[in-house]
């Protein structure tokens, strides 16, 4: 089994009057902007984790099975 990648990537851009736009190509969804990059860095992870509760909320809810869940720490 191949194991997941223990980073993700941030990827910054310059958008609209001259703010910083940072998105995670990794996960579809995940992005943000900031007026400087390391303020467009926090809001970009801070939208990763909202999309990422905002999923599992919406998988957990739709579930059609009685399957077990279990939940997996991405760091160590």
């Amino acid at each position: 089994m191949e194991m997941m990648p223990a980073e993700l990537t941030i990827i910054y851009e310059r958008g609209a009057e001259g703010r910083w736009v940072a998105t995670i190509p990794e996960v579809p969804g995940a992005f943000s902007q900031g007026k400087t990059k390391a303020e467009a860095r926090e809001n970009v992870l801070d939208a990763l984790s909202e999309l990422m509760l905002a999923r599992r909320d919406r998988a957990l809810r739709e579930r059609t099975s009685s399957g077990d869940v279990e939940t997996v720490p991405l760091a160590g």
